[in-house]
Formats: C-alpha cells, structure tokens, sequence
C-alpha cells in the first residue's frame, strides 16, 4: 500500500510538473468570468426584448467546452510538428480569408468577416494570428545565422498577404494585433535594430498612401483616432465609450454588485458582450474587482514568458512569444478602449468576450505554450 501511495504521489509531481497549473487555473478562472460577465451583460438586454434570457450564456458555454476540448488536443500536440505544418496552415487560412471575401462567408454590422459551419459562425481571422505566429516562428527558426534586411522583406510580403485580407474584411482591430505580432517576434528572434525601425517607418508610410487613396474608410479613420480627439469623434463611437466610461465609474472601489448596475442591466453600453466586456466588470464587480481581473492576465503574462525562457528551442521560444503579445496586446487594448485612452479597434478581451472563435482561438494558442512548457521539462 506505501509503494503504491508513493508510486501515485511521484506519478503526480511529474503530471504538475509537465503541466503548469498556475497556468491552467488562470486561464480556466478567466474563461468562468466570462462566462458570468457575458450573462450579466446580456440578460436584461434580452428579457426587456421579451427574448430568453439565457441565449448568450448557453452559447458561451457551447463555446467554452469546444475550446476546452481544443485546449486539450492542442496540448497533447506536439509543438514542434507545427512547424512542419505552416506551409500548409498558411495556405489554408489565405483561402479561408479569400473564401469571406468572395461571398462564401456572412456578414453582420458591415463586415465580411464569418464563414457559417452549421451553427457556428467561425471568424478565420482569429485562426490567422495564430497561424500567423506559427509561420513567423518556423522562418525565424530555419535562419540561426540571424536576420538580414532579405529575411526582414520576406516576412513583411508573407505577413502582409492576410493582414491586406483581413483590412478588406474590414477588420482593423486584429490587422493591428497581426502586425504587433510580427513586430514583437522579429525583435525577439534578433532582428537589428534598425531593421526594426525601417519596418516601423515603413509601416507608417503605407498607412498614409492608404489613407490618400482611400483604402481606409473615413469611419475607420475616425475610430483609430477617437481616443486623440474625442471631441470630433462620431456620434456613435463618442456614445460608446462615454457609456463605457460611465459604467465604470459608477462602479466606485467595490462595484455595484454581481447582476447590479444600470449601465448594465438597462444595456446602455452597445456591444457590451463583446467589445466592451470590460465595463460590465467595472460597475459590477468595481475597482477592485478589475484590478483582480488585471492581475489575472499578469499571471497570465508572466507564466507564458516563463514557458519562453525555459523553451529548449528557438521555435518553442517564439511560439510563446507570439502568444504573450497576442494576448497582452489585446488586453492592454481593449481596457484601453473601454476607458477611452485607446482606438475603438474591435478587439476582444481574451477569454471574456463573447465569440466562438476568440474563445477557440485564444484557447488553442494556451494549449501551444502548455505543449511547450511539457516538452520542456521532459
């Protein structure tokens, strides 16, 4: 009986070893926060319309068990196999977003963005980032003599195709996440300096030739530059953050309570489930409880750039490297578009926001840095 006691008790050190709980924990307590924030936001909304109250919360928990599975097989997943299967992840997310593009995909509020599998609308503009990390990571990786200005314009040519795709959608938010991505993994792989700097001016460059022939909408425009000048913002995104805002300040230091909140509860705040998920936090749960929910996503942080130091790799290092900026991008962003000092881009906040494939998408790439972390301390 001792044997076996001591047989299972090593049996588990190794599993807690292989798989960061703290990791896990985290992302399982971020995912069940959204959950109940979603319901929050979405409840009264939907009784007022006569409509079930309960229709968002049982989507997102069909949502949150697919990505659950995904996480697992994702983490079972060998992490180096991907880099045998970028070739082909890129290709197939290219004609995915074409297939949007050329009428195979369904629209809502302007964009072409969803392709409808049954009942699911699946967004391969989520699935992009990640793919596109994965094809950064495998280039980076098969140069260990380091970057050079060649390698620095093929990787813009490769990245550009989706993210010129995804501008078409439209959908600025996650080109913007894209190309912070491929910045933020260039520097990690060891790109010089001043290629960096080249890229950025050459970024702006482009920016601008867009914005004189028209390629970006005035609307677009309007929303990226917002939080600069809120005073000739449009009437619809200046109503949008200052609900947000409103909702947040009413939520004092200890909040109005789970469920409570006029902001919330007479859904004052357009997109509340989605973009603005974070003000249904403030007014309800409070200062305090979104400095907790902040702190969350530092743990997140800080266990993924972990996972990255302990990579015996430079593949597995990237990988976790475009996860991290993936996600704390997306965070800082988001909070910041809710408190009105960051662009209205449309990104979510990961794994509170209300989607299918955020949700799966933000999931998978936890699942990519669990395999990291295992192969790591075999």
């Amino acid at each position: 009986m001792t044997y076996t006691t001591d047989t299972l008790t090593t049996r588990s050190r190794h599993v807690s070893a292989r798989i960061d709980p703290i990791l896990m924990v985290t992302t399982g307590i971020l995912a069940v926060t959204g959950i109940v924030m979603i319901y929050s936001a979405t409840r009264g909304k939907l009784a007022l319309a006569g409509l079930d109250p309960h229709y968002y919360l049982k989507r997102q928990l069909i949502f949150f068990a697919l990505s659950v599975g995904v996480l697992v097989v994702v983490s079972l997943f060998d992490y180096r196999r991907w880099e045998q299967l970028a070739t082909v992840l890129y290709v197939g997310i290219v004609l995915a977003l074409l297939a949007v593009l050329v009428g195979l995909g369904s629209s809502a509020n302007g964009s072409q963005r969803w392709i409808p599998i049954g009942p699911l609308q699946l967004q391969p503009s989520e699935f992009a980032i990640l793919v596109l990390i994965i094809v950064i990571a495998t280039y980076c990786a098969r140069r260990p003599e380091g970057l050079e200005l060649r390698d620095l314009v093929r990787m813009v040519l490769m990245a550009g195709l989706p993210i010129v795709l995804i501008i078409r959608q439209p959908d600025l938010g996650t080109a913007i996440v894209c190309s912070v991505i491929l910045l933020v993994m260039l520097a990690v792989a060891g790109m010089p300096g001043r290629y960096l700097v080249l890229l950025l001016v050459g970024v702006l460059v482009v920016i601008l030739v867009a914005i004189n022939l028209g390629l970006v909408k005035h609307y677009q425009i309007q929303r990226l530059t917002s939080f600069l000048s809120p005073n000739n913002a449009s009437t619809t995104i200046k109503y949008q953050v200052d609900q947000a805002k409103t909702a947040i300040a009413h939520g004092g230091i200890f909040g109005q309570g789970l469920f409570k909140g006029a902001q919330t509860n007479l859904a004052y705040v357009p997109y509340q489930q989605t973009d603005f998920i974070f003000s249904a936090v403030g007014e309800q749960l409070g200062f305090v409880g979104a400095g907790v929910l902040l702190a969350l996503y530092g743990i997140l942080a800080w266990r993924i750039m972990r996972v990255a130091q302990m990579a015996k790799d430079v593949f597995g290092r990237l990988l976790c490297s475009g996860v991290f900026a993936m996600l704390m991008f997306s965070v800082f962003e988001n909070v910041g578009m809710n408190m009105g000092i960051m662009p209205v881009a449309g990104i979510p906040l990961p794994f509170l926001s209300y989607g299918g494939s955020s949700m799966i998408g933000f999931m998978a790439a936890i699942g990519i840095v669990t395999n990291v972390h295992y192969r790591s301390t075999r």
